[in-house]
């Protein structure tokens, strides 16, 4: 990276502020500053702000979704549409790949219902929770699902597969024609123009090609972004260009776990020396993680994934343990009238609080999700604040942010989630962010747009 000058910004509320970097390290701060050999870039009083983070997203997931057919709302939202988009979809690698579905298009979808959609080649179509796939006949039959022994098959009481896996990501990869580890190249640039110099990769259980892939994507510079890995193994080397954070672990709500299993390999987990990041979106599930919790104890750095339903009697005991919460509010306006819809009134209170989180003390991050929820975070930030579905409702008005908080909630370091917001300081790394507009007009309306450039890549951007 060449030596960069930005001259006229608005840093920490001060206008007119130039910020000088060299070799990727902010290096002086301060009005009329000078360096002949630096790159310089008038902010025209932008705010300079340090890069965000996303805390939880899923790398490979979201290459693979680029390239998806988009199978629920809102570019599909009933079963014509649904056809008329299978139909029009491109087989990569003799498949085709579905993605966003949810039962409001068509139904539960088995292999018998989704023949009567398109049955002229294999389809696998991802729920839009990302925890199941629905297979065609063809796809069962192409994939052996009849023969086969994973516990997430489900099959009809005659032992028939029903074509519906749950969390069989992994395996069903093995069945699938090989195509390698998709190019994390484009997700990068996608980061890159939200102004994310830093990600969290919660993909649980990453095969060791996986996270070579993601490693190497990371050394090439084909992704820009620091990476921390959630589901890095918890025995085996530890991968380079990465680093490790505490060990994912899946609470699913389709099969609530036990609790001394879960405390077992909570006990397990920690005297490998990680954290535990545990996936919660059910109130049973957070009560069960607790429990485990109770019986065995918490240490720094253990986390709460989503906490999409999150008791208010939990939240004590929650800051009791010490634990983070890394939540995704951007799903109230992605998915907010569906809640509003199908969640038990009594419980709309609950989901994806913020607000009495961060007024009981506990430690809160945001993130997206992505590509199971909306990836731009300026959106998510404004989700954050006005909590608003598509059609306007509000749900949870006592739980919203300020815009300032749903951002610093964004600027903590992906090490850290929940503590303090990183700042444009002497010594810290350029992962930086010019905005086209002071920061407190920016968080006004919040929005992608305000991005003008993001360091550490200021070469790859028009100044």
């Amino acid at each position: 990276m060449s030596d960069i000058l930005f001259r006229n910004a608005e840093v920490d509320g001060r206008s007119g502020t130039d910020v000088l970097v060299v070799n990727g390290t902010i290096v002086a701060i301060g009005p009329d500053l000078r360096r002949s050999t630096a790159h310089s870039i008038d902010a025209r009083g932008g705010a300079l702000i340090p890069g965000l983070t996303d805390h939880h997203l899923h790398l490979h997931a979201m290459a693979a979704d680029a390239d998806s057919v988009r199978c629920g709302p809102p570019a599909v939202r009933n079963r014509t549409e649904l056809a008329t988009s299978l139909g029009r979809a491109s087989a990569r690698g003799g498949w085709i790949r579905g993605v966003g579905y949810i039962e409001t298009v068509a139904g539960e979808l088995d292999c018998a219902s989704l023949d009567a959609l398109y049955s002229a080649s294999p389809v696998r179509i991802q729920h839009r929770s990302g925890a199941m796939w629905m297979l065609n006949s063809v796809a069962v039959q192409q994939v052996g699902l009849a023969s086969a022994d994973h516990p997430g098959i489900e099959r009809t009481a005659s032992g028939e597969p029903t074509g519906r896996l749950w969390r069989a990501d992994d395996w069903l990869r093995t069945r699938l024609p090989s195509t390698g580890p998709p190019d994390l190249t484009e997700v990068s640039r996608t980061l890159d123009a939200f102004g994310i110099t830093a990600v969290t990769d919660a993909t649980p259980d990453l095969t060791p090609t996986s996270q070579q892939a993601i490693a190497d994507a990371a050394g090439s510079g084909a992704l820009r972004q620091r990476v921390h890995l959630l589901g890095s193994p918890i025995e085996g080397p530890r991968p380079p260009n990465v680093t490790v954070g505490p060990y994912k672990i899946v609470l699913a709500d389709s099969d609530p776990p036990d609790l001394t299993e879960l405390a077992a390999l909570i006990e397990h987990i920690h005297r490998s020396g990680r954290a535990v990041a545990a996936h919660c979106v059910s109130r049973e599930n957070l009560l069960i993680l607790l429990l485990a919790l109770d019986q065995v104890g918490a240490v720094p750095g253990d986390r709460i994934e989503h906490g999409a339903l999150t008791p208010e009697e939990s939240i004590p005991e929650i800051r009791r343990h010490g634990l983070t919460v890394v939540t995704q509010p951007g799903f109230l306006a992605d998915r907010g009238d569906d809640y509003l819809r199908d969640v038990d009134p009594r419980d709309v209170g609950d989901l994806y609080r913020c607000r009495s989180l961060v007024d009981a003390a506990v430690p809160l991050a945001l993130s997206s999700d992505a590509p199971y929820g909306p990836s731009d975070p300026w959106a998510n930030i404004a989700s954050a604040v006005r909590r608003r579905t598509a059609t306007d409702a509000v749900v949870g008005p006592h739980e919203t942010l300020s815009a300032t908080a749903a951002l610093a909630a964004y600027l903590a370091p992906a090490d850290d989630p929940g503590g303090a917001p990183r700042t444009v300081h002497v010594g810290a790394p350029a992962d930086l962010v010019l905005l086209r507009l002071p920061l407190g007009a920016a968080l006004e309306e919040p929005s992608a747009e305000h991005v003008r450039m993001t360091l550490p890549h200021a070469s790859d951007a028009n100044p």
